[in-house]
Formats: structure tokens, C-alpha cells, sequence
């Protein structure tokens, strides 16, 4: 494993080691043991697309591996514009240990890796979310005790985050039914695709969802918002589910369109997803950057 760029690059081996030393550093955090396997190292984080989530638990994460990350947003730097990626992918493995970027094209993040001399790390394209993925993961198996013989729904667009929950399904042999409308589906192949939601669910132990538009999508929110009117996980659809199913969110989320208020409130496995970013991605970064190999 040398960078982190899809999940289909993942081995189904190294993608349950990863959610291993998650929770192991997970633990050690909660028990304020030191874990510095990245002691001496820098971070660089490239933003063109901005975020809550993936600046603080990289930031975080970084810092307490023992390293530092310094945060460079599409004004700081040249990044396809006045350089070339090839030629910042060269430069910047002369400064830092490793990169992670959060940008809108899945080249951007291949050709960094392709023409960089460091580990690069996918915080998010329009193609696939990774890290997103390795959290809700952690977050499943640590609600359910295991991977094994369980069903998810995904209810809405069929998303980069979507096209992520369906490669890891694929690699870890769960099936996944995504019900979305019709011009929505994802990508990724290997799911179930149907229009009816109240199926999707029937079986299922795991709900996912996420916005109707994702950032960069802001002008079709309108037409999203009428294309998407029977998809929504509420009450009712919850009531149609398996007793305990669990909801997953990747947050910022639009309560009262995907997600009812009363639901996303019934759901604190949401906010556990969300602390989960910061162990997941400290395992990436302690395996891509530090001291220890899977």
C-alpha cells in the first residue's frame, strides 16, 4: 500500500487492517496513550474543495501522530494553474512526507501519485470518498461486532460516496441495494439498483444516504430536490427496516430533504462516523507516513 487514492485499490486485507489499527489507536487516544507513529513528519493538505470534517481530523489526526500538517488551499498554491501537477507533485515530495488532497477530479489525485515521490491520500473527488468510507466501516463493525453477514441500503444519489460504500461492499462481499432515481445511479458497479426505497430497506441492517447536491452541484438543487422527492429516510421508511438498522450520514447533512430531523436526531451513530474520520485516517497516515506496515 502506497497511497490511498480509491478503495478499489485496497486488498480485502488491507482494508480490515487499516479499521484494526483504527480502533487500536482509537483506544489509545481515549486513553490518553501517546502513539506518535508519525513523529517528525509533515502533512501537506491541498483544499480546492473545502471542508469541516477532513481539515480538523487530518490537522488533528496529523498532530497526534506526532507530526504536523500545513494546510494549502487553491489560492496558496498553483495547482493546475500557473504548474503543472506533475511538477508540484515534484516539488512538494521535497518538502513534505506525504500529501492528502481534497479536489473536484479523480486525475488530479492519480497524476499526483503518478508523478510524486510521497504517499497521497484521497480526502474526496467527485469520483470516491476513501477516507469517508474507512470510517463508516469502523463505525458498522463497531456497532455490530462484525462485517460479516450483513445488508446495506443506500437511499439517494448515487454519488462519489456512494460509488465508495459500493467498492467496499464489493471488496468485503456484502450486498448493497441503492435505491436512487433513474439518471442518479452510481458508477462503481456491483450493487443492487431499484427505484423503490421501501425494498431497498426491507433487509437491511445499515441505511446510508447523504445530500441531494454535493458541493459544486449547487445549481441544479432545484431540479435534485424534485427528482429526488421519494427518496428520503423519515419515520415511516425507518419502520420498514429491520429493529436496530442502523443510519449513516457523511455529513453536512440537509435535515427535512434526505433525512428527517426526527430521524437524523434518533441516530447518534451518525456523530460516531464523524469522530471515526480522525482514528481512520490517522491509521492511513500511520501506515502510508510512519512506522507501521500492513
Amino acid at each position: 500500500m502506497k497511497h490511498l487514492l480509491k478503495i478499489t485499490d485496497l486488498t480485502k486485507d488491507e482494508f480490515i487492517n487499516i479499521l484494526d489499527l483504527a480502533d487500536e489507536l482509537k483506544a489509545k487516544q481515549k486513553q490518553g496513550i501517546p502513539h506518535e507513529l508519525c513523529k517528525g513528519k509533515t502533512l501537506g493538505m491541498i483544499f480546492t474543495k473545502s471542508s469541516t470534517r477532513t481539515r480538523v481530523s487530518f490537522e488533528t489526526g496529523i498532530y497526534q501522530l506526532g507530526g504536523q500538517g500545513i494546510f494549502l488551499n487553491q489560492n496558496d498554491i498553483q495547482l493546475g494553474r500557473g504548474e503543472s501537477i506533475e511538477d508540484t507533485a515534484k516539488v512538494l515530495s521535497r518538502y513534505v512526507d506525504g500529501i492528502m488532497i481534497r479536489t473536484y477530479k479523480q486525475s488530479d489525485v492519480e497524476d499526483l501519485a503518478k508523478y510524486g515521490d510521497i504517499p497521497i491520500i484521497n480526502g474526496l473527488t467527485d469520483y470516491c470518498h476513501p477516507c469517508q468510507i474507512l470510517a463508516d466501516f469502523q463505525t458498522i463493525r463497531e456497532k455490530l461486532g462484525t462485517l460479516e453477514n450483513i445488508n446495506i441500503a443506500w437511499i439517494g444519489d448515487g454519488n462519489n460516496v456512494c460509488n465508495s460504500v459500493i467498492a467496499a461492499c464489493n471488496l468485503l462481499g456484502i450486498k448493497i441495494t441503492v435505491a436512487c432515481p433513474k439518471g442518479y445511479e452510481p458508477e462503481v458497479k456491483g450493487a443492487i439498483i431499484i427505484q423503490n426505497q421501501d425494498e431497498a430497506v426491507a433487509d437491511s441492517n445499515i441505511i446510508f444516504t447523504d445530500v441531494y447536491s454535493s458541493m459544486g452541484q449547487e445549481a441544479e438543487s432545484e431540479k435534485r430536490i424534485k427528482d429526488f422527492a421519494g427518496f428520503k429516510i423519515n419515520a415511516d421508511l425507518m419502520a420498514k427496516s429491520p429493529k436496530g438498522c442502523l443510519v449513516q450520514h457523511c455529513l453536512p447533512a440537509h435535515k427535512g430533504e434526505e433525512i428527517t430531523k426526527e430521524v437524523f436526531d434518533a441516530h447518534p451513530e451518525i456523530f460516531d462516523e464523524a469522530e471515526n474520520r480522525l482514528h481512520a485516517q490517522k491509521a492511513v497516515m500511520a501506515i502510508l507516513m510512519g512506522e507501521v506496515e500492513i
